[in-house]
């Protein structure tokens, strides 16, 4: 484990327990609310929205983006507590998503983002090299960065990784 992913092991709610873990009431949800706020770019109208930072809001779950901001096409969401890839399948024009430092530990749930071309899952806990595999279908994928995760240190895991997804262009770059 790097010393970076140690730091943010010691600190994320998710992983601790007892009286220091998170409780439910605790959660940070993304709510239209947040979204407007953070589309004053946008004249805060969230349907049309192409790009939303909702990067370090401690966000522990990706939710509702895939109804109210449907045009999205560069999404951050690094830096929060979001354990799972979970609906973004319906954002089809989505072309960047960020993920860098969460909790994500599987690659998943990114089939219906057909426009998807840059993912950055850097310092996560993605351990099961084989999730990749899902990523065969976003054939626009050109670049895709796993350093700071398990399954970047395992031997082989480069060339895996390029035979699987051989649209790649960039990898850990």
């Amino acid at each position: 484990m790097s010393w970076l992913q140690s730091r943010f092991y010691q600190f994320s709610p998710l992983v601790h327990t007892g009286a220091e873990a998170s409780s439910a009431a605790d959660m940070v949800f993304i709510t239209e609310d947040l979204i407007r706020r953070r589309a004053e770019h946008n004249n805060c109208e969230i349907f049309s929205l192409e790009e939303i930072s909702l990067h370090q809001q401690d966000v522990e779950r990706i939710q509702h983006l895939d109804k109210w901001c449907r045009e999205l096409k560069i999404l951050y969401l690094q830096n929060n507590l979001i354990p799972k890839i979970e609906n973004v399948g319906r954002l089809k024009k989505l072309e960047y998503l960020n993920l860098a430092l969460n909790n994500i530990e599987k690659i998943e749930n990114l089939e219906g983002c057909e426009s998807l071309q840059k993912l950055d899952l850097t310092v996560n806990f993605v351990g099961e090299l084989s999730s990749v595999q899902s990523l065969k279908h976003n054939i626009h994928l050109r670049e895709l960065y796993l350093v700071g995760n398990p399954c970047a240190q395992y031997e082989g895991y480069r060339k895996y990784v390029v035979a699987t997804l051989p649209q790649l262009k960039v990898l850990n770059q």
